[in-house]
Formats: structure tokens, C-alpha cells, sequence
């Protein structure tokens, strides 16, 4: 009893570091990304997975462009050992988001 009890505390403490540490490393991602207008979702190669082959060619053709748009630039601006500009990171995406015809992030609910 007293071992299960051990074990299940180990379990738990292991469990919040490591949900720590999985929301520590998309923090840093993320901003990493966000220096060179990328979204996590563009990091997936077209040509490595055919399920992401068939997600990209099940997508409208202007998302399509977009990513490849954010590609070409991160790639220019890391050729050129620079970041896209702070104020740029954030409005590139608002005013993609809003392109597209999304509704802003504060506004969605669930269905």
C-alpha cells in the first residue's frame, strides 16, 4: 500500500515537470519561430510524410501560398542572419488571420 502511495507521488511530481518542461520548450519555440514569422505548423516537410502531403492539398490554396510565403521569407532572413522586426511579428499574423477570414483569438468560443 505504502509503495503504490510512493509510487503515485513520484508519478504525479514527474507528471508537472514534465508538462513544465513541454510548455517551457513551445514557449521557446514559439518565440523563436515568431523572430522569423513562422508558425509551429510550418515546420512539418511536405515531402518527408504523406499525411502531410494530403493536409496541405485538403487546404484552400491562399493558406497554401501563405506558408509558402512565411517559408521563403524566414528562409531570406536567415540567409541574412536577421529577424523579422518586432513590429511585424505580431501584425503579419493579425493581419493574415484576418485574410483569411478568421475571428480574432479573444473572441472564439467552442461550439
Amino acid at each position: 500500500m505504502a509503495s503504490q502511495m510512493i509510487k503515485g507521488a513520484f508519478y504525479s511530481v514527474g507528471k508537472k515537470a514534465l508538462d513544465w518542461v513541454a510548455i517551457t520548450q513551445c514557449t521557446l519555440v514559439g518565440n523563436r519561430l515568431r523572430n522569423y514569422g513562422l508558425r509551429y505548423e510550418d515546420l512539418y516537410d511536405q515531402t518527408d510524410s504523406l499525411d502531410v502531403q494530403e493536409a496541405l492539398n485538403r487546404l484552400p490554396p491562399e493558406v497554401v501560398d501563405a506558408r509558402n510565403q512565411r517559408i521563403k521569407r524566414a528562409m531570406d532572413l536567415s540567409m541574412k542572419h536577421d529577424y523579422l522586426p518586432k513590429e511585424l511579428q505580431v501584425i503579419a499574423e493579425r493581419k493574415e488571420r484576418e485574410a483569411l477570414g478568421a475571428t480574432p483569438l479573444n473572441q472564439r468560443s467552442l461550439p
